[in-house]
This record gives structure tokens, C-alpha cells and sequence, in this order.
């Protein structure tokens, strides 16, 4: 079985990418996050082969909201950095191919997950690049073969997909897949709008 995991916040006002909320304030962040996450759930949830999660955080906020559409199972995403709870997502799907995308990637489709379910056929991790160093996707052919993948990434920074990639133990195979921008600044957000 393959596994596609979002890695969420919970929506809530003033407490979802602050970053872009700084220039385009709280209210419209929110509403663009909202929609964003569900846009992203519905479509990769639509019949695509692979089971579809949401991994929410704060883990205590995990059945509050019927926010997510019908069809995506709800885990909670753990204690930790970031860093540590990529790790331990991807470690519980065990054998099994696993992605784990952003909720802030308005433009991913299932084509992209298809793409990149495809190159871990043949490689044993998978990155979808984007525009500002970090990455809108992750993937493992085996999620509990990740070892320190993630260990000292400079997270959000434009170091993210570097540090990552320095951390890719000799002889494994890596793919990339186009890159796809990850909204978290007013600059990002315009871009985006502009280009619809």
C-alpha cells in the first residue's frame, strides 16, 4: 500500500504560517490556508491509488474540526522539530512507499504524487524542490529506511533541500521531481495569485 501524508496546522487565526501573515495579514492567511489544505486533501484523495492522510499538529487538536474531506484518515504528527516528526511519519508506514507534501502547495496534483510514487520505483528517496531552497515533498520507498535524513536542517531557510541532501547516506538513490512553488511570504503569495 502507498501512503501520501499532508503535514498540517491546525487552522487557526494567527497561528498558521506567520511568515505570510506578516505581509498579508492574519485574516486572509487563514483563509487562504484553509481553503489551500482542503484543495490539496480533495484532490490527492481522489482516487489515486494510494491512501491519503492528513498529519495535523497539535496532536491534541487531531478530531476537533470536520475540516477534511471524506476519505483522509487523521494522524497526529508527534513530539519534535519538523525534522522528527518527517521521520517518524514516514517510519510508521514501515515497507511501504510514502510521501509526505505541504499544505501550502496550491498547485500539486495527483500527476505529481503519481510522478513521484513512479521514481521511487526505481530510487529510494524522492524531493520535490521548490523555488525557495526547501521542498514541497519528501518521499521513501521504505519510510522506516530514512535513518537521520533530517538531522541539523536549517528549516525554512533557503540551506532546507541542501542540509537534507547532505544527510542522504552513500550508494542511496535520490530523484527529483519538478519544482513547485510552497507559499510563505506576501512575495510567494503575489507570485502565485498572478500567475492563476
Amino acid at each position: 500500500m502507498k501512503h501520501v501524508v499532508i503535514f498540517a496546522r491546525r487552522p487557526q487565526l494567527g497561528r498558521v504560517k506567520t511568515r505570510l501573515a506578516a505581509d498579508i495579514g492574519p485574516v486572509e492567511t487563514l483563509r487562504f490556508y484553509k481553503s489551500t489544505l482542503n484543495t490539496v486533501a480533495r484532490r490527492l484523495s481522489a482516487g489515486g491509488g494510494w491512501a491519503t492522510w492528513i498529519a495535523i499538529t497539535p496532536d491534541d487538536t487531531l478530531d476537533r474540526d470536520r475540516l477534511y474531506p471524506p476519505g483522509v484518515w487523521r494522524l497526529p504528527q508527534g513530539e519534535g522539530d519538523l525534522g522528527q516528526r518527517m521521520a517518524n511519519c514516514l517510519a510508521q508506514f514501515g515497507p511501504h512507499p510514502a510521501l509526505i507534501v505541504g499544505s501550502d502547495i496550491p498547485d500539486i496534483n495527483r500527476r505529481h504524487v503519481a510522478a513521484a510514487f513512479d521514481k521511487l520505483r526505481r530510487n529510494e528517496l524522492v524531493f520535490g524542490p521548490s523555488d525557495d531552497g526547501g521542498y514541497w515533498l519528501v518521499g521513501a520507498a521504505q519510510g522506516a529506511r530514512v535513518g537521520n535524513l533530517f538531522n541539523d536542517v536549517r528549516w525554512s531557510t533557503e540551506h532546507a533541500l541542501v542540509d537534507t541532501l547532505e544527510n542522504v547516506r552513500s550508494g542511496v538513490r535520490v530523484a527529483m521531481l519538478e519544482p513547485l512553488a510552497d507559499i510563505d511570504d506576501g512575495a510567494a503569495y503575489r507570485d502565485w495569485r498572478n500567475g492563476r
